[in-house]
């Protein structure tokens, strides 16, 4: 698996279809057939990774729009894209 930093761009993978319920996200991974749901915030990542994006712009946007510390919003955003790798929802390009 490709090592993520910074400046990896991160997109949803062609494998993946969702459903917005809301304020949250239903998907499912065609490939091995299991869903995957997120809360608010991660709902608001889903959505700016349906283009490709790096993972600094991702955090820069939600530092604009949220009151968390730049370090927090790095570890908690790279740890929830991480999973996403693991399970084949986004792939970095």
């Amino acid at each position: 698996m490709t090592e993520l930093s910074k400046s990896s761009k991160i997109v949803v993978s062609k494998d993946v279809v969702s459903c917005d319920l809301g304020e949250e996200t239903a998907m499912l991974n065609m490939e091995d057939g299991v869903y995957y749901g997120l809360n608010p915030m991660g709902t608001i990542i889903w959505e700016l990774i349906q283009e490709p994006i790096t993972l600094q712009e991702i955090i820069d946007k939600i530092l604009e729009e949220y009151d968390v510390d730049e370090a927090t919003c790095y570890t908690d955003i790279t740890e929830l894209v991480d999973q996403m790798l693991k399970n084949g929802l986004v792939e970095i390009l």
